[in-house]
């Protein structure tokens, strides 16, 4: 009998610790699908685009989502790129595992020529985490064999229901072509900017050719230059102590020189580019070893 019970409270336990994980399994996953869901919230623009167009040849697309737990409600609103043309209609849908998948319910308002045609239609969206953009497929649900795809970026803003946005359609082209280059998002983009840690870029003995190796940091701080029109970057060449100081001036020049070389074959203007040297006169490390004068044989930046 003593041992029955024992086992009879063991099995007790254990049910009560198996309840314990199972809820707190559960709580997990329905945090986490929250957390998915709530990254479809607030407002978008970007361009939605039909099979067979390019990028330049889409329609402007503004889209407001509103989640409630797995449901997702808003508006989306079509503008003809630079016309008065627009469709706004309401959709509904949902998120699940990441992905949001809606569709249109009614055309709220609409301004047309005669021969135009506002489709509605059912997408579903993939959130790039990486990139900060949500792109996904859409299919016509009223309008034969119109098929496509979207791709939208986070920005507040308020989506109006009326005949105008009070927005011009400047940032379509900006967007169009910061996303032919592969910029990120504009939110990821300031982040990349502010999680940017800097390296000097290091030189042979008497030379200011870029070694190879540094071309994958250096295409890094393009894209953060190129995604900020309000950001300079500032390249200051550096020698070790051998030679005379005359010298080392114009080596240091040289391999600044080489990096802004670099920075403008590559699609930066010359105005977003300050060039510095100093010779041998700030060192990074010692001059007495080896090592030390392989450290000085640099060029530093900074953003301003």
């Amino acid at each position: 009998m003593e041992h029955s019970l024992i086992f009879s409270d063991i099995q007790g336990k254990n049910g009560g610790m198996r309840f314990i994980f199972t809820l707190i399994f559960s709580l997990f996953f329905v945090t986490i699908s929250f957390a998915q869901n709530t990254v479809f919230e607030g407002t978008w623009k970007g361009v939605i685009l039909r099979k067979g167009q390019t990028i330049q040849q889409g329609t402007v697309l503004y889209a407001q989502f509103d989640v409630n737990g797995s449901s997702i409600s808003g508006y989306t609103r079509e503008e003809s790129f630079d016309s008065p043309y627009f469709s706004v209609k309401k959709l509904s849908g949902n998120a699940e595992g990441g992905q949001l998948s809606f569709s249109h319910i009614v055309e709220v308002k609409s301004k047309k020529t005669g021969r135009m045609k506002w489709c509605r239609f059912e997408a579903k969206l993939q959130y790039d985490v990486k990139k900060g953009y949500l792109k996904g497929e859409y299919v016509s649900t009223d309008c034969r064999n119109v098929i496509g795809n979207m791709v939208l970026y986070r920005e507040q803003f308020e989506l109006g229901t009326g005949d105008e946005m009070d927005m011009s359609h400047m940032w379509f082209t900006q967007f169009i072509k910061d996303y032919n280059e592969g910029l990120s998002a504009p939110e990821i983009r300031k982040m990349e900017r502010d999680n940017f840690v800097f390296e000097p870029i290091f030189f042979d003995y008497d030379k200011f050719e870029i070694r190879e190796t540094h071309h994958e940091f250096l295409n890094r701080m393009i894209k953060i230059v190129k995604g900020h029109s309000d950001l300079r970057v500032k390249v200051t060449g550096h020698t070790d102590s051998d030679g005379s100081h005359q010298y080392n001036d114009t080596l240091s020049y040289n391999r600044a020189q080489a990096i802004i070389a670099y920075f403008v074959a590559h699609g930066l203007s010359k105005d977003r580019l300050v060039i510095d040297f100093k010779g041998e006169k700030s060192p990074a490390s010692t001059n007495s070893t080896s090592e030390g004068r392989q450290r000085n044989r640099r060029v530093d930046f900074e953003f301003i």
